[in-house]
């Protein structure tokens, strides 16, 4: 379902982000490509409710601090923790590459928290992007961490649009890359929804909510190094405070025996995994 009168109110938001300075109606039907008569009644509305003010001598309209404040109040009761805003720059610091940690929205992962690669040519996300949970690294280490009784409620509302030839098309195809995650040790991507694309994903445990991270960027630069920027992904998750970090999820650990809860998996922290070898020898 898409509401019109919705989505223009937050692209009115957007717009001003883009432009930094006051706007009248006229200005904002124009560059945005709207019917006058509508957007001056919809910038009235948004006066009116305290969301816009008027500059003076009638230059414009401006967002006002009430955007601010109920976002800062949003966010406040519902944080990253800062050990995982730290994570992200870290990481990308690292790989040089965008990286992201996101969340299920329905049937796609939504990014909550997103570090820009420098790189002159990199993958472009934005906080709140969405991506479609089948069809990307991101989303599918989310999956991973639900319940097969979740996943399968969940694949009868997906569509299954073919972004590319890559993209998982099934229930089946897209269990066959979890499990294909799970003996791997990461979740990976190449193309499935963004051409040129490739990514790796881990879930992050210890959180009230699911949580997966992403390193991704050009196939060019990241196809090849997906292993290596796997293993810096579980170096990282393994120091964060328990109980944050790599857990089960790697391909629904918890419907598998073998899975990434499993403690002789690679994905494992080295601890645990000392400790099943421990189990096994006794």
């Amino acid at each position: 379902m898409f509401v019109r009168q919705a989505a223009n109110a937050l692209e009115i938001l957007e717009y001003f982000a883009r432009r930094l300075r006051p706007a009248t109606p006229a200005e904002i039907a124009d560059e945005l490509g709207w019917p006058r008569s509508s957007t001056f009644n919809l910038v009235g509305t948004l006066a009116a409710k305290g969301y816009l003010y008027e500059q003076p001598g009638r230059s414009g309209y401006y967002p006002s601090p009430r955007w601010l404040a109920l976002a800062e109040a949003v966010a406040g009761a519902d944080p990253l923790p800062p050990e995982l805003q730290r994570l992200v720059r870290a990481v990308r610091r690292e790989t040089g590459e965008t990286t992201l940690i996101a969340t299920m929205a329905g049937t796609d992962a939504i990014f909550l928290c997103v570090e820009q690669s420098e790189q002159p040519v990199r993958y472009f996300a934005q906080v709140g992007d969405r991506v479609p949970v089948h069809a990307s690294s991101a989303g599918r280490a989310l999956l991973a961490q639900a319940p097969l009784a979740e996943r399968q409620k969940l694949y009868r509302r997906i569509g299954f649009e073919a972004y590319s030839a890559t993209t998982p098309m099934s229930p089946d195809a897209v269990e066959a890359a979890l499990a294909e995650a799970d003996r791997r040790g990461f979740h990976q991507s190449h193309a499935e929804y963004t051409p040129d694309l490739a990514g790796v994903a881990l879930p992050i445990a210890g959180q009230p909510r699911r949580l997966s991270i992403l390193v991704v960027g050009p196939v060019s630069r990241c196809l090849d190094r997906r292993p290596e920027t796997a293993a810096l992904l579980r170096r990282h998750l393994a120091a964060l405070p328990e109980p944050m970090g790599t857990g089960p999820g790697l391909a629904a650990g918890r419907d598998r025996i073998g899975g990434a809860g499993d403690p002789h998996h690679p994905a494992a922290p080295a601890s645990a995994r000392q400790a099943g070898r421990g189990k096994a020898r006794s």
